[in-house]
């Protein structure tokens, strides 16, 4: 019986011993994936800027192009950005709200619409950035533009063109299942007592929504929005068939004009620059201005949702 206990214990011990030994290896190597994935932000960080810093200055961002694009500053494009990622939230934001609460609220786990809805958004989220750029250029361009133009302008080409709206229109679908997602994990974080409580005091289902759901998913609603703005930002191959431009010599003043962009501007000067080495410090300017840009809405994002959280609190 003692011999029979001791091998009992020289196991455990094993036991023991082998756990330790794997939990210190994964901690290690998850340590390890934290300082490479820090390593390689701080590596970006440190090439635009280093390449980058020299150029940027207020007269960088106050003025327009010149020279064939190797002086003057990149405002038409900072501009151009601003407005698609505006027209690009207010189109994707509202939809994607929308279907989320549905999904969460309202449709039962079984239902086709909510399995054919579900299945469309993991599509759309796999589908490449340039197949959204084709769809756009065909449909809203080549179908809803030209027949806007037979309708309204006697056939006369003012809506069946590249123009900020249908670039703007492109990304909200390219981004519209970030919203979707995001908004629908903020929502079902609410407790499903907090939803009995506000029916059980005589809410309907759509006050319960309005006045419990809602507010408390604040925070996950301007995650997705946030996530989709950072990403339309960024992205170049959907708006080179549907609004994007190299250069203008003005802003855009309608929906239908071109703009400027400043991922498009990065990717024409690094690939159709005629001296790409000339170029090269305004590249890395220009891509400094963006992340600057990408970073300043996250930090305003996380600033309201701290506000918010701290105001419910």
């Amino acid at each position: 019986m003692l011999k029979t206990s001791n091998i009992f214990q020289l196991q455990g011990r094993k036991g023991i011993l082998n756990r330790s030994t794997i939990d210190i290896l994964v901690e290690g190597l998850t340590i390890l994936a934290v300082v490479v994935i820090i390593f390689i932000i701080v590596s970006i960080l440190g090439i635009m800027i280093s390449g980058g810093w020299s150029r940027l200055s207020l007269k960088f961002l106050s003025e327009y192009p010149k020279d064939g694009m190797t002086k003057g500053g990149i405002f038409p494009a900072i501009i151009g950005t601003a407005l698609m990622t505006i027209i690009m939230a207010f189109a994707a934001v509202p939809f994607g709200v929308i279907t989320a609460i549905y999904l969460a609220e309202y449709a039962s786990e079984r239902s086709i619409i909510a399995k054919t809805i579900r299945f469309a958004v993991k599509t759309l989220a796999v589908v490449p950035s340039i197949i959204f750029g084709l769809f756009g250029l065909g449909f809203f361009i080549g179908f809803v533009g030209k027949n806007m133009d037979v309708i309204l302008n006697g056939g006369e080409l003012k809506w069946g063109q590249p123009s900020l709206i249908w670039a703007s229109l492109t990304m909200a679908l390219l981004t519209l299942p970030v919203v979707i997602v995001s908004v629908e994990e903020a929502i079902r974080t609410i407790p499903r007592d907090m939803r009995e409580a506000s029916l059980a005091l005589g809410a309907t289902k759509w006050q319960t929504i309005r006045k419990v759901v809602l507010p408390g998913s604040v925070s996950g609603i301007l995650t997705g929005t946030i996530l989709a703005v950072s990403r339309g930002a960024g992205e170049v191959a959907p708006i080179l068939f549907t609004g994007a431009v190299y250069f203008m010599s003005d802003l855009p003043h309608a929906l239908n004009d071109q703009f400027m962009s400043l991922g498009y501007h990065i990717y024409i000067m690094s690939t159709q620059s005629a001296n790409v080495d000339e170029t090269l410090p305004i590249q890395f300017a220009t891509t400094l201005v963006l992340l600057l840009l990408t970073f300043s809405l996250n930090a305003i994002a996380v600033v309201i949702r701290y506000r918010i959280r701290k105001r419910a609190n």
